[in-house]
């Protein structure tokens, strides 16, 4: 059986992440890139969020040479608009990751194989802004770039990192529009599986 190659090609420098408490970063030592097409592959064999969000925390480690452990998640019904999308939010200096459940039915409805790509986008943006960068233009720019190290150009990925309105036939609910009562979040069980377990 052939072996898979390993890029030599030299890793970015680290995001700044000097905003965020050393106790609450954990420093990983930098190490090859994946080839392209096995991360692709890994990716696409995702069948829940926890193995998802454990590809995530392996790219950005392997970009940035950065990780954070003990993060939670949580879904919610955070509303649905036939012209607009939100996926997920972070609250500053917290350990979760808030991630709208409703787009997430629509793509296992409309495109399954599409899931683990858009579970992956959704989840990188929102670790990048937990690795400390809040500015949202930055952390778009911080994700766009993790994916163009761990992806071919032409893959899926590129197309969502750069223009998330062309999917919204398969992550909105045409014709309906909604804003929920009350956040009501439903944790994750087994999510961050390789992370610390000092927070639960």
């Amino acid at each position: 059986m052939a072996h898979a190659r390993r890029s030599t090609t030299p890793l970015a420098a680290p995001i700044d992440l000097s905003r965020l408490s050393p106790s609450t970063l954990v420093r990983l030592p930098l190490g090859p890139l994946d080839t392209a097409d096995t991360f692709a592959q890994r990716l696409e064999g995702c069948r829940d969020l926890g193995s998802v969000y454990e590809l995530v925390k392996e790219a950005a480690t392997l970009t940035t040479g950065r990780s954070r452990g003990g993060l939670m998640l949580a879904l919610a019904d955070l509303g649905n608009h036939p012209q607009g999308w939100f996926g997920a939010f972070y609250p500053v200096a917290s350990n979760i990751i808030v991630m709208n459940e409703v787009p997430m039915e629509r793509v296992r409805q409309t495109d399954p194989a599409l899931w683990p790509l858009y579970a992956f986008h959704v989840l990188l943006h929102e670790y990048v802004h937990a690795l400390g960068v809040t500015d949202e233009a930055q952390c778009r720019i911080e994700v766009r770039h993790i994916c163009a190290r761990l992806f071919r150009p032409d893959h899926l990925i590129h197309a969502m990192t750069e223009d998330m309105q062309r999917f919204f036939p398969k992550i909105v609910f045409p014709h309906q529009a909604w804003k929920p009562r009350a956040l009501d979040l439903r944790l994750v069980r087994d999510f961050d599986r390789s992370g610390t377990t000092y927070i639960r």
